[in-house]
């Protein structure tokens, strides 16, 4: 029986979801995006999972779209590729706007698609050998992920044309930089500190993060001065909060508050 392309576990507060076709780069093909899909489903419907940690098997994070399978399966027909990039689109926006944190560890090769995965993570470690780039040009295709809107609200419009353009895969390092990866670590580390990240969010409240990423996540689109609205609006729900009152209890009695995300 075939291994699925997409393997779950729940372990340590994490619902892991590891890409798993290694033999082509775990690049994105409909099974990809209906693991994916599928994955965070467990993952909602789990109350032990705080925290989300996409990855991959192998060389390689996602080396994007399986062209492979985009020419033989559209086999010229625009529309079927049209309907397959707005699927990869659907699932994209659905883990940007996940309502538990996203940890992308990057363990190789995050190319096109891959890239895009990473972009609709809240927070990204990587592998000191891992590699970044958009690689779209190199094969002359457009983004149909959003790597053309996500990219330049990550690190600038400068540094996104640069990679947008050019197709160059570049270190880790440089992606810490920019300011679009959190922390890169020895390769044979990276498991553990996606653990270790995962292990801070757990003792925090899940209702705190879940508002606290809508609030970000909201008011980068919004002007300042309503964004500020929204902020207060939502601390005034929040002040009839379990997990707020339980903090505030806890702090006074100096001992480790008890949340229930409620």
């Amino acid at each position: 029986m075939n291994e699925p392309v997409v393997l779950t576990q729940a372990r340590d507060g994490a619902m892991w979801i590891t890409l798993n076709r290694p033999a082509a780069m775990n690049s994105i093909t409909p099974g990809i995006i209906s693991g994916i899909d599928a994955a965070l489903d467990q993952a909602l419907a789990d109350d032990s999972v705080c925290a989300v940690v996409l990855t991959g098997a192998g060389r390689a994070f996602c080396a994007g779209a399986d062209l492979k399978y985009v020419r033989e399966a559209s086999g010229g027909d625009e529309t079927a590729t049209a309907a397959f990039l707005q699927t990869v689109l659907a699932i994209m926006g659905r883990l940007e706007k996940f309502p538990k944190p996203v940890i992308a560890a990057i363990n190789g090769l995050a190319l096109a698609g891959g890239l895009e995965l990473v972009l609709c993570c809240d927070l990204v470690i990587a592998a000191r050998s891992a590699k970044i780039g958009d690689a779209h040009a190199n094969f002359g295709l457009l983004p149909g992920g959003g790597s053309s809107v996500r990219l330049p609200r990550k690190i600038g419009p400068t540094r996104a044309k640069y990679l947008l353009y050019t197709g160059e895969f570049v270190p880790a390092t440089q992606m810490l930089e920019a300011g679009l990866v959190n922390e890169v670590v020895d390769d044979a580390e990276l498991d553990a500190a996606a653990a270790r990240l995962v292990a801070k969010l757990a003792t925090k409240s899940p209702l705190v993060l879940r508002r606290m990423k809508a609030l970000v996540d909201d008011g980068l689109e919004q002007p300042s001065e309503t964004a500020l609205r929204l902020e207060l609006l939502a601390s005034e729900v929040h002040g009839h909060s379990h997990d707020l009152r339980e903090g505030l209890a806890a702090f006074e009695e100096k001992r480790k508050p008890r949340f229930l995300g409620r």
